[in-house]
Order: structure tokens, then sequence, then C-alpha cells
């Protein structure tokens, strides 16, 4: 469902490209330099997902924005407490007196707390706030066949970690003496609506659905979770265990070594083991460690990778508290 790439090297700042099967559009999470981003990516973006506003995160806002200038689409933009005027600022900077009006659009979503969200759009040529909706929800975008949905972590300010849940799938199997027909549809829906005391019809006979329900696997969604900078707290690795648990594949920073954890907790970072003890007390199937420090050179990225993965296949025994 879902295909990822960071398109940042190494020595770059952070920038996640996430694609959708079957979806014409892209979703970017985090706008650093990224110089493998190409134009062509820019203008099919979707959503631009951003955790937080550091320059690192959001230095390559504008690069995005002057390729999707003249695009016509509307852009959905989503961030922390303080990204409405963040984002207008950064556009209101240049000077547009040649462009014309529905060159683009950007619905800027705020997410004010752990359920409340604020909508604004911005449009040229003077990009001012038109004033939207506040939404109560767990999800801060939404598509056919997916969603996503947030989980607002500690980084001396709020830094929004992401979860991309496509859609669980039910499939039936007919046992023997079943034949397909518009029956199945119908069985469906009552399972989706767990109305098992329903009536259905099959060639004739009448059923209870809940009777023809052992016919019914469900396909469970893949997930597929961002999660940048944070502190390696205990509250926020209870969030993170929460939201990420048993996901197919988790990005997470890991911007320090462990010799270096005085720094990370000096600047409310995570580090290589404590990401990687995560990671593996949320039991995610496929972590990936990005968003190293670029005071570290290739070997010693190689050396906290590592790090990393000894904590992800440490004993089960040990928990995260003994980490700490």
């Amino acid at each position: 469902m879902f295909k990822t790439k960071v398109k940042s090297e190494q020595d770059e700042d952070i920038c996640i490209l996430v694609q959708v099967e079957n979806h014409s559009f892209n979703y970017i999470c985090d706008c650093g330099e990224a110089k493998n981003l190409t134009v062509r990516e820019c203008q099919d973006t979707k959503a631009i997902l951003i955790s937080h506003t550091h320059i690192d995160h959001f230095v390559n806002f504008d690069t995005i924005l002057r390729h999707q200038i003249g695009t016509g689409r509307t852009v959905v933009i989503c961030g922390p407490k303080g990204i409405i005027n963040q984002v207008q600022n950064r556009i209101k900077s240049y000077c547009w007196n040649l462009i014309e009006e529905g060159a683009i659009s950007y619905e800027v979503r705020e997410i004010q707390d752990n359920r409340t969200i604020r909508t604004v759009t911005l449009e040229p040529p003077l990009w001012e706030q038109k004033d939207g909706e506040t939404i109560i929800d767990t999800k801060v975008f939404e598509q056919k066949g997916f969603c996503v949905e947030f989980e607002v972590l500690d980084h001396k300010t709020d830094s929004v970690s992401y979860l991309f849940k496509a859609e669980d799938k039910t499939k039936i199997e007919l046992s023997s003496g079943f034949k397909s027909g518009r029956w199945v549809a119908d069985l469906k829906k009552l399972y989706e609506t767990n109305n098992g005391d329903a009536v259905i019809e099959v060639d004739g006979v009448s059923y209870l659905a809940k009777d023809l329900f052992y016919m019914i696997k469900t396909e469970k969604g893949k997930r597929v979770g961002v999660i940048m900078d944070h502190a390696a707290t205990p509250l926020n690795h209870q969030k993170i265990k929460s939201k990420f648990r048993e996901c197919d594949e988790v990005y997470i920073e890991c911007f320090y070594k462990d010799e270096d954890k005085e720094f990370a907790e000096r600047n409310s970072h995570s580090y290589a083991s404590m990401s990687g003890q995560i990671m593996k007390d949320s039991n995610v199937k496929r972590a990936i460690p990005v968003h190293f420090s670029r005071k570290y050179n290739k070997e010693e990225i190689d050396e906290l990778i590592e790090q990393f993965e000894a904590a992800r296949s440490r004993d089960c025994n040990q928990s995260i508290n003994q980490v700490i």
C-alpha cells in the first residue's frame, strides 16, 4: 500500500516521501534540504506533514513551494502549534505581484493538541488567512483507502509524529456448497457494521449473518510511522508504544550515538540504543533509523546504526526503563 523513500542523504536535513499504491499524489514528511527530491515529486504532492519547524525540518519548504506554484492544486500542510503563522510568514516574505489567482492553494492544519486541529486557507496574491474550522479528531488527513493519524511528542516544543494507516480489508473464502453472488457483498457489509443478527438469504435459504461470519477473513491494513525529534522520556515512549505498536514500518530519529547521550538529553533528542529499544518494545516489524547529527562522518553513522540494531536485538527481558 505505502512505498516510502528517504529523499535526503545521510549528511542532509531529513525529508521522507510516501507514495500510495493506486494514488496519483505523493506525501512529504518534513522539508529538509533533500537534493534527491525531484520537481515532479514536489508538484505531485498532496500533503506536507511537518513534525516541527526547527530549521533542519523546514528549510526546504520554499523550494517545494516554488515547484508547486502554478499547479492550480490545493495542498494540505499539517504541523504543530504555530504552523499557520509560520507558513504564512514564509510565503509573504516574497513579492507576488505577477502571480495569478488560483495558481495554488494551501490548507494549513495546525495540530493544537492530541485531538484539536485548526484549519485555515492561504491563497495568492495576498495570502491572508481564511478561517476554516476546528476539528476534533485523531486523524489529520484522510483519503480513500487510508488516513494519517498523529501523536504530539515533546522536543522542548511540540514535535508531531505521523502514522499512515491503510484500511483493513475483508475477504471471503466460500465454504463448500456456497456460490458467489450479491449476498457476499451484503455479508461483508454486515460483518463490518457488526450486525450479526441480520438475516441474509443465500440461494433461497435464510441464515443469521453471524452464522456465516466464519467465512470472512480480515486483512489488516499496512501501517507506516514517521517519528522525528523527541526527548527520550518515559512519557514520549508511552505515547510511541501506544500509537505505533506492531507497525509494519517506522522511520525514527537517531540523532546521537550512545556516547553522546548527554547531548541527547540536553537537546531533547533520542539516541541510537534508545530509539532501537523503543522500536523493539513497540514490536515494530521493520524499523529504520534516520536523521543523524551532521557532526558525524559516515563511519560514525555506521557505528550509530549498529548501536540501534544491537538494541533492537537485545534480550526481550531488558525493559526500556533499564536502558534509561
